[in-house]
């Protein structure tokens, strides 16, 4: 049997009779550039998310690039976020000339831990960049209340959750409408997955979603007049309309993976570290990831499962305060030691909302086998 990670066409199945013609009317109608489909989604993605304002971008690093830099956070500044990321989350902050900072994450749910990153707060620190690993969300009440305390910028990494939901204050919200600003991903195998790139900012403030707009457009908010240097960073208009059909079946999407996530851990009973999901949050299960005792061991069963047809990942084998590109900032093996646990024994399992009941069982049996080969031992 072959189980990939992400099967697309049992969405676009679902979903071709709706999603091709909304694809032929901007055909029909060739406004490819911002057209009226693009502002529409935008209106529909922040009245969903509970967010005032939504700003469409083209890929899920351009709304990391352009929260950071409408944010004013740049040369002298540093910013505290996890090294359990996809690298992303970090080049923007290098790329606005501020300095990457590391703290260590969570056992139980994979985020940046609370604890250290009020250990890394110094004078020059300007923000704070919760990634909300897997679909699970961060400690928002705790980390808002040290930005609070700090007076620091905070900008949530949605990529992997959208539909995600945290209880802060005593009250429910979904994950992009806590901080300052919010940043989503609609990477093709994302929980809202456009049919290329895309991305888009949330955020309550005014002036932000104004500098936001003017940034992704070249620095221009009047054609040929430029108050800023900017990007060429929209959200194509075919991609918006896909996405308009598909935000109106995220929720239905949501919980047909909270069904495969309920079989996945009563199959894997046993076996390995089940993902926890923790009383004040909704978890979106972009990925379902299951951790293991030892690097043997879920490499044993990585391997075993890709011979047997069964697509697997690691996020993240090599975590970012460990990799080349971040040498410079002086971190060593040992430093942040929770992270560097997650990494050797994390192994994420094909998840998507259309995953088959023989599919789950079939995976399921195939890791209890190679748990009884002689390498996982």
């Amino acid at each position: 049997m072959k189980i990939p990670m992400v099967d697309l066409t049992r969405e676009y199945e679902e979903l071709k009779n709706e999603i091709n013609p909304a694809i032929q009317n901007v055909l029909n109608k060739c406004n490819f550039i911002l057209g009226e489909d693009v502002f529409k989604f935008e209106e529909e993605f922040s009245k969903f998310n509970g967010s005032k304002y939504a700003v469409s971008v083209a890929s899920g690093t351009d709304a990391l690039r352009i929260a950071i830099l409408s944010s004013g956070i740049g040369p002298g500044d540093e910013v505290i976020t996890t090294p359990f990321t996809f690298i992303a989350t970090t080049e923007t902050i290098s790329q606005a000339q501020a300095k990457v900072v590391f703290a260590d994450i969570e056992e139980d749910t994979y985020n940046i831990d609370p604890k250290s990153i009020e250990k890394k707060i110094t004078k020059k620190t300007k923000a704070i960049i919760p990634v909300h690993l897997y679909g699970h969300p961060a400690d928002m009440q705790k980390i808002m209340d040290i930005a609070k305390k700090y007076n620091l910028i905070v900008i949530e990494d949605c990529a992997q959750a959208f539909t995600a939901k945290y209880k802060i204050n005593g009250e429910w919200k979904y994950v992009g409408s806590i901080g300052d600003c919010g940043t989503f991903s609609f990477f093709p195998a994302k929980n809202l997955g456009a049919y290329g790139d895309g991305g888009l900012i949330t955020t309550e403030d005014e002036k932000k979603a104004n500098i936001m707009k003017t940034l992704r457009n070249h620095g221009s908010s009047q054609r040929y007049i430029y108050e800023m240097e900017g990007f060429n960073s929209r959200l194509d208009t075919i991609q918006a309309a896909a996405l308009r059909v598909k935000l109106k079946y995220i929720e239905k999407y949501t919980n047909m993976r909270q069904e495969v996530a309920k079989k996945y851990e009563e199959a894997l009973k046993g076996l390995c570290i089940t993902p926890k999901v923790r009383e004040n949050a909704r978890h979106s299960f972009n990925y379902y990831t299951i951790r293991f005792e030892t690097k043997e061991i879920r490499d044993n069963v990585s391997k075993y499962l890709s011979e047997n047809g069964v697509a697997n990942q690691i996020y993240y084998p090599i975590s970012l305060h460990l990799q080349k590109a971040y040498q410079h900032l002086g971190y060593k093996k040992g430093d942040l030691p929770v992270t560097e646990k997650m990494q050797d024994t994390v192994l994420s399992l094909p998840m998507f909302p259309h995953l088959k009941d023989n599919e789950i069982s079939y995976i399921a049996e195939k890791i209890k086998e190679a748990l009884k080969t002689k390498a996982a031992r």
